[in-house]
């Protein structure tokens, strides 16, 4: 995202049976989202049933067989394992960022995509729009880069004139769980496909199915699945969904059908005041919403530039960090007494964040600001500890113990330690061109997702 009015936050359809035997051929079939609840077999459009006609003689499967199980040091969502991008249990990475040290591995050329790659045990996948008129989800052999499977469907649109130069594609990182992989393509459709097959097990069209438009700068909440539950904000609301059936559990936080309904931030499940809910960022309402029931618990409006609020809500102890463009940063602290909840504001700071949620360490929030600096600030005072100096235009940040990784907009990696007293920058390497998609970091892997590319770099 380059331009104010499109954040990067900056989480579809399919019908496919794949053989393995030595390199996997996959088929590559084309579902009009109109569609939405159909399933691809008895789809109405002649040349997709034509395509499953050929290709397929088995219905898709219910209760996807999963590749592999999920390790602690995968990938599976946006911001990573713990959709905080911080990494646990992982070896101390070398302090610098060399060749001989960062070794790239394989790359490969994609479509346009400001989705995040997602990496799961031996496979990684990623998304791409095409011709600008389809979206597709390609699962990729995290050895070699080779292809094990490609889905897609027609999902495009166009962004307004002015931030033509964010490009009309795809910007929502997906989320795999449970030999599932949910996919949010721009225009507010949310797919469900086996993460084995590419199979398209369920769709949700939420415009067509609510009467909303499509979002103005394209669908950018990244999907956020919570043991059986999926929940997607798209639509003018947010949704819980059964991720098996993609049946909706309850929908909360409307806030119309119009193109200036939809937002720009992906939500968080996080314990407040001692209650563990979702705390959903609108673009002008910040609120914490009951997991079971939907009900709002409490809610509060937060200022925003034209409704610019994109950062995933950060939550530390009691209290939920916000810094919307072209404002300044707040820590708004959230009381409970008997079954009332209380907001207060406990501090406010002049930095103004814009796209780049913080990684917290020991108190500290990490982040990236809107005049393209990285910066340090004490959460329990609200102090400035310091400012770095101009970098790109946005960065996406994973933390490993007292080492964190920036990707900056430019391709630029940055290695810096979580100094409170000073920006202690220990190596800078160029490795990408245009990189506005979140960095994914397992094991010994680094994922560098450029526009029209995904790089893999190892650590040795």
């Amino acid at each position: 995202m380059k331009m104010p009015s499109l954040p990067l936050v900056a989480a579809t359809g399919l019908l496919l049976v794949m053989q393995f035997s030595g390199s996997p051929v996959m088929p590559l079939l084309l579902c009009d989202p109109l569609y939405a609840q159909t399933p691809p077999a008895s789809a109405a459009d002649p040349a997709a049933r034509a395509v499953i006609t050929d290709q397929v003689n088995q219905p898709v499967q219910s209760q996807p067989a999963q590749p592999n199980q999920p390790q602690p040091t995968d990938w599976p969502q946006w911001r990573g394992p713990n959709r905080d991008g911080i990494l646990k249990n992982t070896t101390a990475w070398p302090k610098t960022l060399s060749k001989n040290r960062l070794t790239e591995t394989w790359r490969v050329g994609l479509g346009d995509s400001y989705s995040g790659p997602l990496v799961v045990g031996d496979r990684v996948f990623v998304t791409e729009t095409v011709n600008k008129q389809e979206e597709h989800v390609r699962c990729l052999s995290r050895s070699s880069g080779q292809e094990i499977w490609k889905a897609g469907w027609r999902g495009s649109m166009r962004v307004p004139f002015f931030a033509a130069s964010n490009g009309s594609w795809i910007r929502a990182t997906p989320a795999y769980a449970d030999g599932r992989v949910f996919v949010a393509g721009i225009r507010d459709v949310l797919v469900c496909l086996n993460a084995e097959t590419g199979a398209e097990l369920w769709r949700r069209d939420f415009p067509a199915e609510l009467g909303s438009t499509a979002p103005q700068f394209g669908c950018v909440c990244s999907p956020l699945v919570d043991g059986q539950f999926v929940y997607m904000q798209a639509g003018g609301a947010m949704h819980k969904i059964e991720s098996s059936t993609g049946k909706t559990i309850w929908q909360a936080c409307r806030d119309g059908a119009g193109q200036n309904s939809s937002v720009f931030s992906s939500p968080a499940i996080e314990t407040v005041a001692g209650v563990r809910q979702l705390i959903v960022q609108g673009r002008t309402e910040l609120a914490g919403v009951d997991i079971d029931a939907g009900t709002k618990l409490w809610s509060t409006q937060v200022p925003a530039f034209r409704g610019m609020s994109i950062l995933t809500p950060t939550v530390f102890k009691d209290q939920i960090f916000i810094s919307n463009y072209q404002h300044p940063s707040m820590m708004l602290a959230v009381g409970q007494s008997g079954s009332s909840f209380s907001v207060s504001e406990k501090w406010k700071l002049k930095l103004r964040g814009y796209m780049t949620t913080p990684v917290v360490i020991d108190g500290h929030a990490y982040t990236f600001l809107q005049n393209q600096r990285f910066a340090c600030v004490d959460l329990n005072t609200g102090q400035q500890k310091w400012v770095s100096r101009k970098f790109g235009k946005y960065a996406s940040l994973v933390a490993n113990g007292d080492q964190i990784l920036a990707l900056t907009s430019d391709g630029q990696l940055i290695l810096f330690k979580t100094d409170t007293a000073k920006f202690d920058l220990v190596d800078q390497r160029a490795v990408g061109t245009n990189a506005w998609a979140h960095l994914a970091v397992s094991g010994e892997d680094v994922f560098v997702r450029n526009l029209d590319a995904l790089i893999v770099l190892k650590w040795k």
